[in-house]
């Protein structure tokens, strides 16, 4: 079987395990049934994902032009604090904006290396959690715009981790946490516009993720300086792909890249 298409982070679906396609234009891919097959990896081209043309990956699937001009790249998506939609303020297209920050977000526990504090709409749980190898996540807020998101993860992350050690996630070195004390012991950091929106009778979300075997050394893959690699799936965590040999390649971080993969019976 032969695949080709321009990558974009893997679509999943909360399940046990995790499932996940890789979608394309014309076709899409199941990539839990090729676990313990061998796949071939070949870089193309790139593609923007804006403007489509084949102009060298800059950031996020975009070449540097529309970096700095596409709303989807601007700051407040990686700074929720920064939003400004409720102001009635644009930054690079204020409709989009209004569209996308002013609706629920949810800050949360997630952990995946380490319990790490994060932002995301409330639309987007649990498939943050998933992209970032999480095995266990909660909630702590629900607020009705980003900035009041941002403003919380700002005040939170003075007292927890706010990023993930990918290497032991994917190595999976990682530990249970009571995320509901852990939370609860938080609650005196949110910020006053935000406490009303703390959320006190949730649970944790387990995750299971589509693991044979974990690599003990990694070797990252990267197309650019490796344009065609060949090895045996053996897991899916986060936006990774885990092969046998210890390899594991950043889906996520390859978006615009335009690849064949072709599958060994």
């Amino acid at each position: 079987m032969q695949y080709q298409g321009v990558l974009t982070k893997m679509q999943t679906e909360l399940d046990h395990p995790v499932q996940y396609y890789l979608v394309f234009e014309d076709d899409f891919i199941h990539v839990n049934q090729l676990l313990d097959k061998e796949l071939r990896i070949e870089f193309l081209k790139y593609q923007c994902l804006a403007c489509g043309k084949n102009k060298k990956i800059y950031r996020q699937g975009y070449c540097y032009e529309d970096f700095y001009k596409v709303p989807q790249a601007a700051d407040w998506i990686m700074k929720p604090e920064l939003s400004k939609a409720h102001l009635d303020e644009e930054d690079r297209d204020l409709e989009y904006e209004k569209k996308v920050q002013l609706q629920p977000h949810i800050v949360y526990l997630a952990n995946s290396s380490n319990i790490k504090v994060g932002v995301t709409r409330k639309t987007q749980v649990p498939t943050r959690w998933i992209d970032q190898g999480a095995h266990e996540a909660i909630e702590i807020v629900e607020v009705p715009n980003r900035y009041l998101a941002g403003i919380t993860e700002v005040a939170l992350k003075e007292h927890i981790a706010d990023k993930t050690n990918w290497r032991k996630m994917l190595t999976n070195a990682i530990e249970d946490e009571d995320l509901v004390a852990k939370r609860d012991a938080l609650k005196q950091y949110i910020p006053e516009e935000a406490l009303e929106y703390f959320i006190a009778s949730n649970s944790e979300t387990n995750i299971e993720f589509p693991v044979l075997q974990y690599p003990t050394k990694l070797k990252s893959l990267n197309l650019e300086k490796t344009p065609e690699y060949q090895g045996v799936l053996k897991g899916i965590k986060g936006q990774y792909l885990l092969f046998e040999d210890g390899t594991v390649f950043n889906v996520r971080n390859s978006e615009g890249y335009v690849v064949s993969i072709s599958v060994s019976a």
